[in-house]
């Protein structure tokens, strides 16, 4: 390449920045819009959202913004692009899972240990289910019965599958009740990244009665209304469970949370 080609080339990179910061700028205000119209149209997983062209009209934008938007929201995984016939942008199922996935990046690049997410979730959840107990609606109660359940007959079969699905399904029930969005997604989502990790550091099957116990009086707390009790509780089931498991893989605790 001659040295004139070369400045050519690097004039036209730099005249292409600030188009391309244009288009991400845009494509970011148009994420809000898109998202905005989901959530004001109450549309629901699996509904078909207008298709670039619509989108390029609608909202009076380049096509390479529009693609950019929906390539943001699929990564993210609130939209999901259908192929074929018929097919363009749709809503997605979102979750914890997805929060998850991309929260434990941005601990990975933070460095931030497997303690220091054990610390969240013992500060988290208690807090979950006093809220839980000072909320109560009429489907906390059947809801934590069968979570209760869940856990008792994992502790029968002695099936250690049955049992990480059990106890850890009580934990999703109490954030869920808790009645608050915000911190029933953090929590599940920090619980998702934990259990991912500590799914073979379980309870021994000769010690996992005394889970079905603590769920059981958790439980009780929370549907009877008493808040505080509710709270420490759960604190305590939560430090009684990170003691052990510390005592058993001390070395664990200081390893950097990583990306799955």
């Amino acid at each position: 390449m001659t040295e004139s080609a070369a400045r050519q080339n690097s004039h036209l990179s730099a005249a292409d920045q600030p188009r391309q910061r244009r288009t991400s700028k845009i494509s970011e205000s148009l994420v809000r819009d898109i998202v905005g119209d989901i959530v004001a149209r109450d549309l629901r997983p699996g509904a078909m959202l207008p298709s670039e062209l619509e989108m390029v009209e609608r909202f009076g934008v380049g096509r390479a913004s529009v693609r950019e938007a929906l390539r943001i929201l699929e990564v993210q995984g609130l939209v999901i692009i259908k192929p074929g016939r018929g097919g363009g942008p749709m809503v997605a199922a979102t979750g914890p899972h997805d929060f998850a996935r991309y929260a434990s990046l941005h601990f990975q690049a933070a460095r931030a240990t497997f303690r220091e997410l054990v610390e969240a979730r013992l500060a988290l959840e208690p807090m979950m289910a006093g809220l839980a107990a000072a909320r109560r609606d009429p489907g906390t109660v059947e809801a934590l019965e069968k979570a209760v359940g869940l856990t008792k007959d994992a502790v029968v079969s002695e099936n250690s599958d049955d049992y990480i699905h059990g106890a850890t399904s009580f934990h999703d029930v109490v954030s869920g009740v808790s009645g608050n969005r915000v911190l029933d997604l953090v929590g599940k989502s920090l619980k998702i990244i934990y259990a991912d990790r500590v799914v073979r550091y379980v309870y021994p099957p000769s010690h996992r009665h005394m889970v079905a116990d603590s769920h059981q009086e958790i439980a009780e707390a929370i549907i009877k209304g008493r808040a505080r009790i509710a709270e420490e509780l759960m604190r305590e089931h939560m430090i009684d469970y990170t003691a052990q498991l510390e005592e058993r893989f001390p070395e664990l605790f200081d390893e950097v949370v990583d990306w799955r």
